[in-house]
């Protein structure tokens, strides 16, 4: 199988020399190319046609997000991941569709789930995808111990708190997160829908709502994935959710 080929743009030697060393260390992957600032990345990219770019953010002359922002504009965009000592730029990274958002120095686990990431979504996805999510908040910003990752809205299975925290269980896996469910729910009406004091589940994920054997009302979930229970207060909301969505 070929390797997928890489690009790395940061204004440092040394964290370039870094990047290259955690991405020679993974299977699978190449470093195809280097550049020291945004215009020079942009060339790279023409030239080189990398399948994916790490990308710094504070750079000299054109900054990583600008020329993020130019390259969201090409045909075939190579897959974005963030690379940058600064975690308030996260939300920005909303708009340029990134896969990922790393935090220096960049740990060799977390790459790899990065470029993991950006490597099951190829070129014709991220297009798709690009196109779908134009101007709008598709993706929510977690700070994990992996540093700032964007989670996909419409891949979000449910949310379920438990104590002080509250789990995502997307379909990449689960991430916990400090939001509340109320904070999800009121920022996100359009994609989560409350079922339970502890739970709100993706909408496009939600099959039906049927009841079991012990009479406990359940939303079973779409492609095989279970069942969550639903409170009795919260059984009409979810009737007449399933009622304005039916087909036709």
């Amino acid at each position: 199988m070929t390797n997928r080929r890489i690009l790395v743009a940061d204004d440092e030697p040394l964290a370039r020399e870094r990047l290259r060393r955690l991405v020679e260390a993974l299977p699978g992957y190449e470093v195809c190319g280097e550049a020291s600032d945004g215009d020079s990345a942009l060339a790279q990219v023409a030239k080189l046609e990398p399948d994916i770019m790490l990308l710094d953010i504070r750079m000299p002359g054109l900054d990583g997000m600008a020329a993020a922002g130019r390259l969201e504009k090409l045909a075939n965009p190579p897959a974005l991941i963030f690379c940058t000592a600064y975690d308030h730029y996260a939300i920005e990274a909303f708009g340029v569709q990134a896969i990922a958002y790393l935090l220096k120095p960049v740990r060799k686990e977390a790459l790899a789930d990065a470029l993991n990431r950006a490597g099951r979504v190829n070129r014709v996805q991220a297009q798709t995808l690009g196109a779908l999510n134009q101007g709008s908040d598709e993706q929510l910003a977690v700070r994990t111990h992996r540093g700032t990752e964007l989670i996909d809205l419409v891949n979000i299975v449910y949310c379920e708190a438990d104590q002080k925290y509250v789990t995502l269980h997307h379909s990449e896996g689960e991430t916990v997160c400090d939001y509340t469910l109320k904070e999800l729910e009121s920022t996100y009406p359009g994609h989560l829908l409350r079922i339970h004091r502890q739970t709100l589940v993706g909408v496009r994920f939600i099959q039906a709502l049927t009841r079991t054997d012990q009479g406990q009302a359940v939303v079973e979930l779409k492609d095989g994935r279970g069942a969550l229970p639903v409170s009795r207060r919260h059984a009409s909301s979810v009737r007449q959710w399933l009622h304005d969505h039916q087909p036709g």
